[in-house]
């Protein structure tokens, strides 16, 4: 598992020191950059499901409003009332760096619509499902944000996770190998020095 060719010289021993304390630097920085991404990555699931209740429960309470319009003055007269609304033109979208990963944020917005049917056409709960479906903008462009984040996130938690796996299985593992390899080799050669003065010495003696 050693790198190949490699020249079991003193020089290249403090090399793969420097590389092999490197990459276990990087893999520890890797490792608490995942586990803090992980972290956000549930933080923003919560998010996601607490805005999922919220809407769900809006959401029925506003449909059964309009229902209930529907019954008292027709579909017709509902729809026709429904399509003088003001509409949501556009949204400013951007995007922030949340550690290294660009996620997307949308801008704050002051939509405030008003009533433009005619309130002697229409009843009490035309408006009750109007101010509801309003309330709900803001949550839905919440949501939205939120998932973009998740799927953002997501992204680099496998991104990262691959490289502490590289690092950890594979890099790390070959570097060390190589390390005992070239220390073995270097004190087979300081032991074959060893004898071979030992030896001189004894012939030089003998003379």
């Amino acid at each position: 598992m050693k790198i190949e060719s490699v020249k079991p010289t003193r020089m290249e021993l403090l090399n793969i020191r420097n590389r092999l304390s490197l990459a276990e630097k990087g893999h520890k920085l890797l490792e608490d950059k995942r586990d803090a991404l992980v972290e956000r990555f549930l933080k923003a699931i919560k998010e996601r499901d607490d805005l999922r209740k919220e809407i769900d429960a809006l959401l029925a309470e506003a449909f059964d409003a309009l229902t209930d319009a529907e019954m008292i003055i027709g579909i017709d007269k509902v729809k026709r009332a429904v399509d003088t609304a003001q509409k949501l033109e556009e949204i400013e979208v951007y995007t922030e760096n949340v550690m290294g990963v660009k996620v997307p944020r949308i801008r704050e917005i002051d939509f405030k619509p008003k009533l433009n049917y005619s309130l002697s056409d229409t009843c009490a709960r035309l408006d009750d499902a109007f101010v509801l479906f309003v309330k709900l903008i803001p949550k839905l462009l919440k949501l939205a944000e939120v998932e973009g984040a998740i799927w953002r996130l997501s992204v680099e938690i496998e991104k990262t996770k691959r490289r502490v796996n590289v690092l950890e299985n594979i890099l790390i593992p070959r570097l060390k190998e190589t390390k005992k390899y070239i220390e073995m080799q270097l004190e087979e050669r300081e032991r074959e020095d060893f004898f071979r003065r030992k030896r001189m010495k004894a012939i030089m003696e003998k003379k």
